[in-house]
């Protein structure tokens, strides 16, 4: 197969220190014999840990192939997938999360399905491997907002996702939790190129703890659920398209 010829691959990490080395590593290793032309962006979420020394070590030691991205205080899961998107710059845009629980050495797979009718190769969770509660609140979380947002692909959060960066340019994101990806998805969905799914394996998290499963961030992410429902479901058919392609208020 030929390698991809432009791909921005891009990290969110929030006190990811231990897991970032060998993910950032592994990854110019795929990007090297993946792509004809690429780069690297982690943005660091206003971690409190030693991430920032660790993404300084690893600029210099990929060069300019590599860009980080520092946030002065945590704006959220949302906010930095908004930051990485924003920044990419690449004809592709790739994103997982930079906790190591996908395995980047599995993105040829979502490379191989690249046509010039997709425009979002979605990754699906084989099997997850976290608590059981976490299984069963995920669970569900994927079932309501498919079913809310009548969302087509199976696993809505599963963060390892391939994107035509052209449609980017022709939606705007709000979210700043983990609704992003819902946000993400449907309006993707919503646009004029094919979607297709690829399954991949989930591991189990190595290294610190899970932003989203703590009651706060619940909150934080069911009440932008319902106002993203109210803004993209039911104020929608009050909305009109601006001359870049996106929505207004009427």
């Amino acid at each position: 197969m030929p390698k991809i010829e432009s791909l921005s691959v891009f990290f969110p990490a929030f006190n990811d220190a231990p897991s970032l080395p060998g993910l950032v590593s592994k990854t110019f290793e795929v990007l090297e014999a993946e792509a004809a032309d690429y780069e690297v962006i982690v943005v660091n979420d206003g971690s409190h840990d030693n991430t920032g020394e660790v993404l300084a070590e690893l600029a210099k030691r990929f060069g300019p192939r590599m860009r980080v991205i520092t946030h002065a205080s945590n704006r959220g899961y949302g906010g930095a997938l908004r930051t990485g998107l924003a920044e990419a710059r690449k004809d592709w845009v790739f994103y997982t999360d930079g906790d190591g629980q996908y395995d980047v050495g599995e993105l040829p797979s979502l490379l191989r399905e690249v046509r010039l009718d997709v425009g979002l190769v979605n990754g699906y969770k084989l099997e997850r491997n976290d608590p059981w509660h976490r299984i069963w609140i995920g669970n569900v979380y994927n079932a309501f907002a498919r079913l809310l947002f009548r969302i087509r692909i199976r696993d809505v959060d599963c963060d390892f996702r391939l994107i035509r960066r052209a449609l980017l340019e022709d939606i705007e994101l709000i979210s700043t939790s983990g609704t992003i990806c819902v946000e993400l998805v449907k309006k993707l969905e919503l646009g004029p190129y094919r979607v297709v799914e690829v399954g991949v394996r989930h591991y189990p998290r190595l290294h610190g703890r899970s932003q989203f499963f703590r009651v706060r961030s619940l909150l934080i992410t069911l009440s932008q659920l319902i106002r993203l429902y109210v803004r993209t479901v039911v104020l929608g058919p009050f909305l009109k398209a601006d001359p870049r392609g996106k929505c207004v208020s009427l």
